[in-house]
């Protein structure tokens, strides 16, 4: 059985430091460990430094956007209480909104420093996914990103005032987020495998193939989750979003992989 030890893990001058916190910092800070090291061995075209510059814009760019994307899916709750909108210590950032901000922060830079996006991202996404497997976790602490009530030897427990409308006298759900986080070191498992052993010839395949498996992922998981934030029909948020990720990807990657058919034609 899971149980939270709750979301402060100490103080400091009065200062709660929060385990969500934490955890993001750790996953950032394994994320960029996992890029330096990989960089360094598969991509060595790319230099260290490119990848630290490289690395901040898509930090700041990603937290930025993961914020911005959950506080517009839950607008109703945060126009009434707008102090809140800054207090990622508490929660609510968004692993979709995350991979949106990333993706545009870098195309800026690396259009304006004239950098192969495509190879870069395929490098980052190591990163990214990493991050994910650890940064999941912090949901553990803030007890989010739950399923549905379960009594199976790895179930959840839920504090009462976190348990949505109508499950109330239930005290065990599904731990979501870590359902995802294996799901996601999988993922890195598989993309390792396809640079190590595939060695694709082409930029992008990496990433793409990255887009689409981690939006499966989370179309899996969310079948089950009962705290996604907002729902649109019967679809939550979340499944809309794969579902364009998925589509994005593809697409991108029959336009890659027919250019490259093209390019042999041409020779």
């Amino acid at each position: 059985m899971f149980k939270s030890p709750g979301d402060i893990a100490f103080s400091i001058f009065s200062i709660d430091i929060h385990f969500y916190g934490i955890i993001m910092a750790l996953s950032i800070l394994a994320g960029l460990i996992a890029v330096l090291f990989i960089g360094k061995k598969y991509f060595k075209d790319i230099s260290q430094d490119s990848i630290i510059d490289s690395s901040l814009v898509i930090i700041i760019s990603g937290i930025f956007f993961a914020r911005l994307y959950y506080v517009l899916l839950d607008f109703n709750y945060f126009i009434k209480h707008p102090s809140e909108i800054i207090c990622i210590w508490n929660g609510g950032i968004s692993i979709q909104g995350a991979i949106i901000g990333a993706i545009i922060g870098f195309w800026f830079y690396a259009e304006k420093n004239h950098l192969d996006y495509l190879k870069y991202a395929d490098l980052f996404s190591f990163g990214g996914i990493i991050g994910q497997v650890i940064g999941r976790w912090g949901n553990f602490f803030n007890s989010e990103a739950f399923g549905l009530p379960t009594d199976l030897p790895w179930k959840l427990y839920i504090p009462y005032s976190m348990r949505p409308f109508g499950y109330k006298t239930c005290e065990y759900f599904h731990p979501a987020f870590l359902y995802e986080s294996i799901l996601n070191f999988i993922i890195f498992c598989i993309l390792f495998y396809i640079l190590v052993k595939i060695k694709p010839k082409k930029s992008g395949i990496i990433f793409l193939s990255y887009l689409i498996l981690y939006s499966i992922a989370r179309l899996i998981v969310e079948t089950i989750r009962l705290d996604s934030v907002l729902n649109v029909s019967n679809f939550h948020a979340a499944h809309i979003a794969s579902f364009v990720f998925i589509l994005f990807a593809v697409l991108l990657l029959v336009i890659i992989l027919k250019k490259k058919d093209f390019d042999k034609n041409s020779d």
